[in-house]
């Protein structure tokens, strides 16, 4: 399993929001837009988007030096700790858009196993909604990312799981239904909560308790 970070095992919205807003409010831009725009992707990319010609490492640097030092509010999701203390440790990953500095401050608040595998923006070049993260989870599990489901909550964790050829499970934590059924989401569930574990070999099989969908394997 392929977890991304925030709105899935962390709920970090309220931080996320705060920071964002106060940042496009000083750059004159919209503040819904940019925490919109900013979910789920490389907060260099939103960076880029909006201030095409500045100093981007150095803004980047700025906007996670407030996201790390803002961690009041940050959480476990509900069933985070569960489902995460009942896998095997060797059979999952954390993949985030955060920077690892970033992921550690938010998992340490969250107080959550640590994972032997963490993906971040510091390992890859090209961030979601490109496949680059969740091609590195796979390989790092051993396992080609068909043999993979990743668990996410924006439409770009989902396209980049899907580009890479796995199944993806996608939580209404962040964004609608409609929304995660557009970007191409295998299956829709409230939130990790809903996932039971059913068995841990040969493979891993899950069932999402509140929802129609199939068993996942």
């Amino acid at each position: 399993m392929l977890f991304d970070l925030d709105g899935v095992l962390v709920d970090s919205t309220p931080a996320v929001e705060r920071v964002w807003r106060a940042w496009a409010l000083e750059h004159g831009f919209d503040p819904g837009e940019a925490v919109q725009r900013a979910h789920g992707r490389p907060s260099l990319s939103t960076i880029r988007d909006y201030l095409p010609n500045a100093d981007h490492e150095a803004e980047n640097r700025e906007v996670e030096r407030r996201e790390i030092a803002d961690l009041a509010g940050v959480v476990a999701m509900p069933g985070a700790l569960d489902l995460l203390n009942a896998l095997p440790p060797e059979a999952w990953a954390v993949v985030t858009s955060c920077t690892r500095s970033l992921a550690a401050a938010r998992w340490g608040a969250a107080k959550l196993p640590q994972p032997r595998h963490w993906i971040t923006s510091n390992d890859i070049v090209h961030g979601k909604p490109a496949p680059d993260p969740y091609q590195l989870g796979a390989h790092r599990l051993g396992l080609n990312p068909r043999d993979c489901l990743v668990v996410e909550d924006a439409p770009a964790g989902i396209q980049a799981g899907k580009a890479a050829g796995a199944r993806v499970l996608a939580v209404t934590t962040t964004a609608p239904e409609a929304v995660l059924r557009a970007a191409g989401a295998t299956w829709i569930a409230p939130s990790v909560a809903s996932l039971r574990l059913r068995q841990t070999h040969p493979e891993l099989s899950l069932a999402l308790a509140a929802s129609t969908a199939p068993t996942a394997h």
